[in-house]
């Protein structure tokens, strides 16, 4: 039976894309896409998740490619703007779940610890969880199994009875391993569905 329901943030819960900023700062589809595949990569960025500092990633990146060094430095100067906003239909399904009452709420997100401040002041909804692990704050992240026994351990979650929703598959296969239920995230239409599969009710069918 299952008692506890575990989130992540970004792509499920936060619309986070990198492209929300730099439609305003480069030349079209074709540079911003080259731009995030060869200078900010989805690598580079997962190392600041992990706890690297700003000025390190950015410094480092700087050096490599002087020519986008404005682009680069946008990366953390403008951060906020690669916000989209909240994911509107998934905060109603985590709210149907707050307001049952029957389910553990938690979150685990891949986020840089300098950054996510921000986030818990912006969003209001990130409060309605029992508790956040933070992949900046704890050193580790996502798919490794050690950042997912961290929220395990910390609050006591059977894995067999736990869902973890997360729009990476990679993600939720590491999930599966440790005998978490994963429901891989394509949109708030989906993940209603397959909650309902588990006789989980939203309300919002």
């Amino acid at each position: 039976m299952t008692d506890t329901i575990i989130f992540d943030l970004g792509g499920v819960l936060i619309d986070w894309n990198p492209r929300h900023l730099y439609n305003k700062i480069l030349k079209g589809e074709d540079e911003i896409t080259w731009f995030l595949e060869n200078v900010c990569t989805p690598e580079w960025n997962e190392q600041q998740d992990a706890g690297r500092s700003f000025e390190e990633a950015t410094e480092e990146l700087v050096v490599k490619f002087p020519q986008y060094e404005h682009a680069i430095r946008a990366w953390y100067g403008r951060w906020q703007e690669t916000i989209g906003g909240p994911i509107d239909d998934t905060v109603r399904i985590l709210r149907a779940l707050k307001d049952s009452k029957k389910h553990r709420l938690y979150a685990l997100t891949n986020w840089s610890a300098e950054t996510f401040p921000w986030a818990m002041e912006r969003f209001e909804f990130l409060h309605w969880f029992e508790g956040i692990v933070v992949s900046g704050v704890e050193k580790t992240r996502k798919p490794f199994p050690e950042f997912y026994h961290i929220l395990l351990n910390r609050y006591r979650v059977v894995p067999e009875r736990a869902i973890f929703i997360d729009d990476n598959l990679k993600n939720i296969e590491a999930a599966r391993i440790l005998k978490i239920d994963g429901i891989h995230f394509q949109g708030a239409k989906s993940l209603n569905t397959e909650l309902l599969r588990r006789g989980i009710e939203t309300k919002l069918s």
